[in-house]
């Protein structure tokens, strides 16, 4: 393959482009061969994002260094991305044709519109790839017959369903143009889903090898070592496979986050070679390596509660219970410890906040900061109930401690004293193991990897508590950029609710930059022959 030919990337459901990034950023011998062509999203918020993430791509930064500092900021509303876009009406240009704000299958985006849109970005580009994949939602239906197999009869209930015609969407795309490498993600609960007892992801898998009726097949690949035998994982299995061939462990390729999920890689049948497997690490990137530079900013008082008091006032209020025998002793010192020590002087975050003094560790300095930015964006704490700041205090010392001689973990409700334990209605004190969600109060423990960030983080920071008591608080939304590996260039716009949600819902670039890796070396080699 010529090493300075680009290659068009066509991304649908693209989110806020955590896999897009991760493949733009991919580069061999100091050159980035993939390109974003079309980047697709009906969320507009996220949108925002994806058009600043293409102007960031299609700029040097040399050249917008003053006028993007200058965004970082300011407010970052609309108003202040046309500020800045306006300094380069060109890229502006290119940036509007590249970032569609549109549903699949919508009124005002219908399959022949979407359909001239990839073929003018594709331009006869025989080496392309299609990426992204509809939301786990849209796999609720997926039991059914072929379009084109459906009695007419049942056609309109049929197409009302927005889940299963954005999943029927999809398929579509693929058929229709035949994309020689295609790569999707979802979550792992696709697994497990089922309907009139048939496991979803059997017939997900069927079809995606065979995408429509026009004899186009694919063979599918997992990006890690499987144990399956064949050139797909239904050779050889007479329709049997085993589908959790396709999870991968991020936690397991240098991403500081346990997050499990399903990745496919479709490879049109006529293209013979096989992708190399993705190589594990040895050992774990933790929260604390890489949260470790990013200012402290501690948390605050709701404005429906309480404010005669001050937030260090209301946390103080816990030292009541410090001599409660229940709370193991390691637990009860380090609360001692830290009490007299929160951090009262601590912005609660901001618009642009520098980072910490001192040497960045080396994964930092390489991943999160290659570019010279000077500090930080969408760093910002929360407002919580001064119940839930005791909570989170109690439970980031719980996180620190060992006890019994055991690793540090995170508290169950059980750990919980009376005193802290929410006045729910499904919380009863006397059968607290039987407590379905016991882990609703989740600290990140600083020396493992994260648990999954997820778009629930958008509700509460109940489950992403951050492990250091002193700032008291749940993870700002860098935070959880952070540890999805977004780089610290990577402006999320939008509300605060937006930003979390779009980080939660995102793919760590990350892991898609190795995705890339793997599928430019199979382009390269299919290209030679």
């Amino acid at each position: 393959m010529d090493e300075k030919l680009k290659i068009p990337v066509i991304d649908i459901f693209a989110g806020p482009g955590g896999l897009g990034e991760g493949f733009s950023s991919f580069s061999k011998n100091g050159f980035c061969p993939f390109d974003i062509k079309l980047s697709i999203e009906k969320d507009p918020l996220a949108c925002r994002t994806l058009r600043l993430r293409s102007f960031f791509r299609k700029v040097p930064f040399d050249h917008m260094r003053k006028p993007f500092l200058k965004f970082l900021q300011s407010n970052r509303n609309e108003k202040d991305e046309e500020v800045l876009f306006g300094q380069f009406e060109a890229e502006k240009k290119e940036v509007h044709q590249e970032v569609k704000c549109k549903e699949l299958g919508s009124y005002n985006f219908p399959p022949e519109v979407i359909d001239g849109i990839i073929r003018s970005k594709i331009n006869d580009s025989k080496n392309w790839v299609l990426i992204g994949g509809p939301p786990c939602q849209a796999y609720s239906t997926v039991g059914r017959a072929r379009m084109s197999r459906v009695r007419k009869t049942h056609l309109s209930s049929f197409e009302s369903d927005e889940r299963h015609y954005l999943y029927q969407h999809y398929l579509r795309i693929i058929a229709s143009h035949e994309p020689p490498v295609f790569v999707m993600e979802n979550v792992k609960g696709l697994l497990s889903s089922s309907i009139k007892g048939k496991l979803i992801i059997q017939q997900i898998l069927k079809d995606l090898k065979s995408p429509g009726d026009n004899g186009l097949k694919y063979r599918l690949f997992p990006f890690i070592e499987s144990n399956s035998q064949g050139d797909s994982l239904f050779e050889g299995h007479d329709g049997e496979f085993d589908a959790s061939d396709f999870i991968i462990k991020a936690e397991n390729f240098g991403i500081p986050q346990m997050r499990h999920r399903l990745i496919i890689l479709g490879v049109r049948s006529d293209i013979s070679e096989r992708p190399t497997a993705l190589k594990a690490n040895d050992t774990f990137k933790t929260v604390g390596e890489v949260l470790s530079d990013l200012p402290p900013i501690r948390s605050g008082i709701g404005l429906k509660w309480d404010r005669t008091k001050s937030w260090f006032e209301h946390i103080q209020e816990i030292k009541a219970i410090f001599s409660n025998e229940t709370i193991p002793e390691s637990v009860r010192r380090l609360m001692v410890k830290y009490i007299d020590r929160l951090a009262v002087g601590l912005p609660k975050g901001g618009a642009y906040l520098k980072y910490r003094s001192g040497r960045p560790k080396d994964y930092v300095k390489e991943w999160y900061r290659t570019l010279d930015i000077g500090g930080v964006t969408n760093h910002e704490a929360r407002l919580h109930m001064p119940a839930d700041l005791q909570r989170y205090f109690f439970a980031s010392c719980y996180g620190l401690a060992e006890i019994n001689e055991k690793q540090p973990e995170s508290p169950k409700l059980k750990h919980f004293p009376l005193e802290l334990l929410p006045n729910h209605k499904n919380i009863n004190p006397k059968h607290l193991n039987k407590t379905i969600f016991d882990d609703r109060f989740r600290v990140q423990l600083k020396n493992k990897p994260s648990t999954t960030i997820t778009s629930h983080i958008s509700k509460d920071g109940h489950y992403y508590i951050h492990p250091d008591p002193v700032q008291c608080r749940s993870l700002s939304v860098r935070e959880a950029a952070r540890l999805q590996t977004f780089p610290d260039s990577y402006i999320f716009l939008g509300s605060k609710t937006s930003q979390y949600t779009q980080v939660g819902n995102a793919v760590p670039p990350r892991l898609a930059v190795q995705l890339a890796k793997v599928v430019y070396e199979l382009m390269s080699r299919w290209e030679q022959k």
